[in-house]
């Protein structure tokens, strides 16, 4: 695990003793998350929450700390890891930094459709994933998700892969994602999302790549003119929970949360698919400029260049049970 700084730490340390002075059988739990307050995740752990409170008769209650007000995505997984935050939700590439295997998720142009995905998480490749997590400290709950990825800049129309060359772009620490981009011409930057606003509107950077619903709730179209539905890779956003405080509740309270878990992953899709069609229309009256048809086919090649990076290490077997998921 990696070391949190003084600072983080502190802040983590808001979780640790949220539970003291409580009956026997009783839970406080502190749920962090990066979702802004319109965020669709926000309204799914909300829903999480609620539920959670009445299946439990007020037994269980979940503490929300959204916005990352815990520290950015990477610090809160450190916080679950360490116990000082009970239940994380963050984009799938900050777990790959210790799970690598999740890289799997991440390769792009690897799913067809949400159809595809729900499949997928659904079956057995989803649940291996999540179970593999407790290799490291944690117990997956259920697949939230980001959604599919679409290209954003400052710059210029994105109508193909030779459009991204030269253009600084924001993208998640995932090495799929770096691989993938480089093939493409582009100058991929990860950093927090936290961040990204900023840089953008002081031009640190050009351009960055989220859905349509991302996109629009965090009033990135403030700071970018144009938009290429490129879809070029999906994003779950696992939920997970410390392991060890998990397995310290009884069986009916497990289930609890993993119903609850689940109500709430399922929610935040349906309204995924609606937000996107709304908020893809008033990016337009804002003023963004839409290329709902990019040239699909000339990405492929980068792309298979990060799906042969994951093989070396963990062969074609599950990239195949992907691709051959109807």
């Amino acid at each position: 695990m990696k070391k949190l700084n003084i600072q983080s730490a502190a802040i983590l340390l808001t979780a640790l003793f949220s539970g003291s002075g409580l009956a026997a059988g009783e839970h406080v739990l502190a749920l962090s998350h990066y979702g802004s307050p319109s965020d669709t995740v926000t309204k799914a752990t909300e829903h999480m929450a609620k539920r959670v409170s009445e299946l439990s008769n007020g037994r269980i209650t979940i503490k929300l700390h959204p916005n990352s007000e815990l520290g950015p995505s990477g610090t809160q997984i450190d916080g679950v890891r360490m116990g000082t935050i009970d239940i994380v939700v963050v984009g799938n590439p900050y777990y790959t930094t210790f799970a690598e295997e999740l890289n799997l998720l991440d390769l792009p142009f690897l799913f067809r459709d949400e159809t595809h995905v729900e499949k997928v998480l659904a079956g057995d490749v989803g649940k291996n994933l999540l179970k593999s997590l407790e290799k490291s400290g944690l117990k997956g709950l259920a697949f939230y998700e980001i959604g599919f990825r679409d290209l954003t800049n400052s710059k210029k129309q994105i109508q193909s892969m030779k459009d991204l060359t030269g253009l600084k772009l924001r993208t998640t620490p995932n090495p799929a994602h770096i691989v993938a981009f480089k093939e493409w011409g582009a100058n991929p930057t990860p950093m927090p999302f936290n961040e990204v606003y900023f840089s953008l509107k002081t031009g640190v950077i050009d351009g960055q790549e989220n859905p349509v619903h991302h996109i629009y709730n965090n009033n990135l179209q403030e700071v970018q003119k144009y938009l290429s539905l490129t879809h070029h890779a999906y994003t779950a956003a696992p939920m997970a929970m410390n392991l060890d405080r998990f397995n310290y509740m009884d069986k009916e309270d497990q289930e609890i949360l993993l119903m609850a878990a689940r109500e709430g992953a399922e929610l935040e899709k349906k309204l995924n698919i609606e937000e996107n069609k709304i908020y893809l229309g008033k990016l337009k009256e804002q003023g963004m400029e839409v290329e709902a048809n990019p040239n699909i086919s000339t990405f492929q090649d980068g792309a298979k260049k990060a799906w042969d990076n994951y093989a070396k290490k963990f062969g074609y077997e599950l990239i195949n049970k992907v691709t051959e998921t109807k």
